[in-house]
């Protein structure tokens, strides 16, 4: 289909970004466009304004800052696969940007539109959630930070609000603490489910992809850990309190079955 007819903006910097929503009650950004335009052409979006901040470079960084890794929201998945910072001091990222979508998706999808459109079926919100990262929001008060546990709030919402733009990511530096597996049927495909795993302040942390309405960390899952139960005991509890779909991809009880599978097998990944 042919999306509605919309305005265009192209922003200059991410304060011009941040001034042009404020304007207007029914405007987007655009960075890659791999998430907004599917649904446009799709009409179940329909903006009044797209707002291009896809040449803000400014807004394009990994580096390491008060002991933690910031990234900018512009940072493309290819960027992130290839970073030797991230390779060192969270790998997890580098390697779970290496398995999105195929080359081009990852040169030109964003780490901050995979993020603000809170797909539940997308791999770094998951992984981004079990690394209780930060994200870095700006509107016209200025920056406030928001921590992943509150940031997705519903089927692709997030707790951005329609006059902020996300600026970065923080994660912390967990080294190759962290895994992150999934199942597809075929490698450009949405995971069925996934599962990223990591080892923070002595604790491990389990999130889940595709098993509800956002990403979910796995309560169950990390409450029988920290009880000293064993890996095959604990991942049994993967799907509890989550509520999969069932849709053309699997069954919701196929996915739960999946969840505690690739539970193990990311938790074995961190002991390997």
């Amino acid at each position: 289909m042919i999306p509605s007819q919309f305005d265009y903006e192209l922003a200059g910097t991410a304060d011009e970004a941040v001034g042009l929503l404020s304007q207007h009650d029914d405007a987007k950004l655009l960075a890659g466009g791999h998430s907004l335009l599917p649904l446009m052409r799709l009409r179940f979006a329909s903006p009044a304004l797209l707002v291009d901040i896809g040449r803000l470079s400014e807004l394009s960084y990994i580096k390491e800052a008060d002991g933690s890794i910031a990234i900018g929201a512009l940072t493309r998945h290819h960027d992130l696969a290839g970073s030797d910072v991230l390779r060192e001091r969270c790998a997890v990222i580098a390697e779970t940007a290496e398995g999105i979508g195929d080359p081009q998706v990852r040169h030109r999808g964003t780490i901050g539109g995979s993020v603000t459109h809170s797909d539940p079926a997308s791999d770094l919100p998951t992984v981004l959630l079990a690394l209780e990262a930060e994200m870095v929001a700006r509107g016209p008060s200025g920056e406030r930070a928001i921590a992943a546990a509150d940031f997705f709030t519903g089927f692709l919402e997030s707790a951005l609000r329609d006059n902020e733009i996300l600026t970065e990511i923080r994660v912390p530096a967990i080294g190759s603490a962290g895994a992150y597996v999934k199942f597809n049927r075929r490698a450009q495909d949405w995971a069925t489910v996934g599962v990223a795993a990591v080892r923070l302040n002595g604790a491990t942390n389990v999130a889940l992809t595709n098993m509800g309405a956002t990403p979910l960390r796995a309560a169950g899952v990390e409450e029988a850990l920290a009880a000293g139960a064993d890996t095959a005991a604990a991942s049994a509890q993967a799907a509890n309190g989550t509520s999969p779909p069932s849709d053309t991809n699997g069954s919701a009880e196929y996915r739960a079955h999946l969840a505690s599978i690739l539970t193990k097998r990311a938790l074995e990944a961190l002991d390997g």
